[in-house]
């Protein structure tokens, strides 16, 4: 069984759920998704959740960028996403790694990290959603 690393904004928590059904009715397993955390625990909590969601990467066979429109903006991707979508990335090309990178969609311009995704889409080391 394939298993997929959910990357996103975790405020998106209707499409988290889409996407999570998406994949398991393909028969993928899923590893790890984005999850709000209490704010009155966020300190606490966030830095095990992040070290696990990253190692959880490692272990995947794709990565999903679930990169859909947030603060009016088309195939949004913030920080945290840019990053962990940079990670499988370096795994692939550093350790040789195979996790399959695929995005939802094209980004907006104005998207911050709207070049590096359009240059490693030519490059061939991610992919756009096929449906």
């Amino acid at each position: 069984m394939k298993k997929v690393v959910i990357s996103g904004s975790a405020k998106l928590q209707d499409s988290i759920n889409y996407w999570i059904k998406y994949f398991e009715n393909k028969g993928f397993n899923i590893l790890d998704y984005p999850r709000p955390i209490e704010k009155e625990k966020f300190m606490e909590l966030y830095p095990k959740i992040h070290k696990d969601f990253f190692e959880n990467i490692t272990r995947a066979d794709m990565l999903f960028v679930m990169n859909e429109t947030k603060e009016q903006i088309d195939g949004y991707i913030g920080a945290e996403t840019f990053a962990e979508l940079t990670f499988a990335l370096m795994q692939n090309l550093i350790y040789n790694k195979n996790i399959q990178i695929v995005i939802l969609r094209m980004p907006s311009i104005n998207v911050q990290s709207y070049e590096e995704i359009n240059l490693w889409l030519k490059l061939g080391w991610i992919k756009l959603l096929e449906v």
